[in-house]
Order: C-alpha cells, then structure tokens, then sequence
C-alpha cells in the first residue's frame, strides 16, 4: 500500500515539475529567422538582387568549382525571389522544366537561355 502511494506522489510530482520545466523552457525560447527566408524577401528588391548577382558572378570568376556554381546558386535565388517559377519560365519564354533544370547545382545554362532569363527578372549582363 505504501509504495502504490509512493508512486502515485512520485508520478504527480514528476510530471508536474515536466510541465513546469517545460513552460518556462518554452519561454525562454526566442524563435529564430530562417536565413533564406529573409534572404528571399529582400532579393525582391531589384537594387539588393543586382548587388547579390554581381558579388556572386564576381566570386564564380575565381575559378575553383565550388565558386563556379555559386552564380547559378544565386540566380535561383533571384528567381525565387521573384516569385513563381511558371510566370518567369514564360516570361523568359522556357520551359518550367528547363528553367529548373537551368538553376539546378548542375544547371549549365546555355548563354541565350541565361540572358533571356536575367532579362524576364529585369536584369542585363555587361561585361567591364
């Protein structure tokens, strides 16, 4: 009879000091911000997009293969950025598929496909 009660007292308290603990853990937690989320949102901003695209083309002209596909990295982030990749496919006039496949990490765009697509997002390549 004594330890039912013993248990009983010990099962109360342990899951009354779990929601306890886990109130005041739960306040003390501050939500974090999403880096590409943001990073997304402010490349909506035409004049933030063009500094992103031309820091990230200045970085892929290093010539190490991971620098080399940062500038598609940074076009697809452009392009999400603008918002559906449907209406930039036609506005670009490509296929969905090929816009995807042009963006991907082993996207090798051909440079008619890339300049019509920096010109759908508004965009021009100039050579200094």
């Amino acid at each position: 009879m004594i330890k039912k009660t013993v248990k009983k007292v010990v099962k109360k308290t342990t899951q009354k000091s779990v929601k306890k603990t886990v109130k005041k853990t739960t306040k003390k937690i501050e939500r974090s911000i999403d880096y590409h989320e943001t990073l997304i949102e402010r490349l909506r901003d035409h004049d933030y997009a063009v500094a992103y695209l031309n820091a990230a083309l200045e970085e892929s002209l290093k010539g190490d293969e991971e620098s080399q596909k940062l500038f598609l990295r940074a076009l697809r982030n452009v392009a999400e950025g603008q918002g559906s990749m449907s209406e930039l496919a036609r506005r670009a006039k490509v296929r969905r598929e090929s816009l995807y496949r042009m963006l991907s990490d082993n996207g090798n765009p051909e440079l008619n496909s890339l300049a019509s697509l920096l010109n759908a997002m508004g965009f021009s390549l100039n050579v200094r």
